[in-house]
């Protein structure tokens, strides 16, 4: 995890905290905005500084809500979630990357995030010197895509039926976030990625998907898959 304070704006914005996680080289991992004191900021302010910041996903921390104190040894925290253009109900690189800086300024330990999916306990520890964050999420499940509405999707894709993987069949998957997940027959195809970027929004709206998962299991192993994520409702 790697940290670099962003210098604070001219403005009434609290501070706002760069983290990449799952990394110790800030220019890799997955990057997330952290803002550890956000008691008072409205959901405008809040959208304003995650679009500012450009990344996927900015966190925002608050006392926890009425009724959601934490057992004595854990502290918790209400986090809501911001992409530039809309309010998601969970993030996990988020979450691992606030975590981690509250085990910076607070201690390792246990932490509890009261998010829009539900709490989400999560334990800060330490290894090698290098604090790591491991987070429990909410029971996750998956479902299956009307018909209709994923032949949409291919369309929005510019993907054909026979560009699917017959052995994994497309399903919404559900981890605090509903995500579509679409299997690639090919490499080939994950790497063509160029699609109608306002059709495929318009329809994740209408399904209450937060992003669209294209996958593609490696011949290699079964076990390693490569991945790209559309986030048009999001703005990513």
């Amino acid at each position: 995890m790697s940290l670099a304070d962003t210098p604070a704006p001219p403005t009434a914005e609290p501070a706002v905290l760069r983290y990449a996680a799952f990394t110790r080289d800030p220019a890799g991992g997955n990057p997330a905005g952290v803002v550890l004191e956000a008691a008072g900021l409205d959901e405008a302010t809040m959208l304003a500084v995650a679009a500012r910041l450009g990344y996927s996903e900015t966190a925002f921390l608050t006392p926890p809500p009425a009724g959601g104190e934490a057992p004595e040894g854990v502290r918790a925290y209400r986090a809501r979630y911001f992409s530039p253009q809309a309010e998601v109900p969970f993030c996990g690189h988020a979450t691992v990357a606030t975590a981690v800086a509250l085990g910076e300024r607070h201690g390792t330990g246990a932490y509890l995030f009261h998010t829009q999916a539900g709490p989400v306990p999560v334990t800060v520890d330490e290894r090698d010197g290098v604090l790591r964050a491991t987070l429990t999420g909410v029971p996750p499940h998956t479902e299956e895509y009307a018909e209709a509405d994923l032949a949409e999707a291919l369309a929005a894709l510019g993907w054909d039926r026979a560009d699917l993987d017959p052995a994994l069949a497309p399903r919404v998957a559900y981890a605090g976030a509903r995500h579509l997940v679409l299997a690639a027959a090919t490499r080939e195809r994950l790497a063509r990625l160029d699609y109608d970027f306002e059709r495929l929004r318009t329809l994740m709206l209408r399904t209450d998907l937060t992003t669209v998962q294209l996958v593609w299991r490696d011949t290699t192993d079964p076990l390693v898959f490569h991945v790209r994520d559309p986030f048009p409702v999001g703005g990513v």
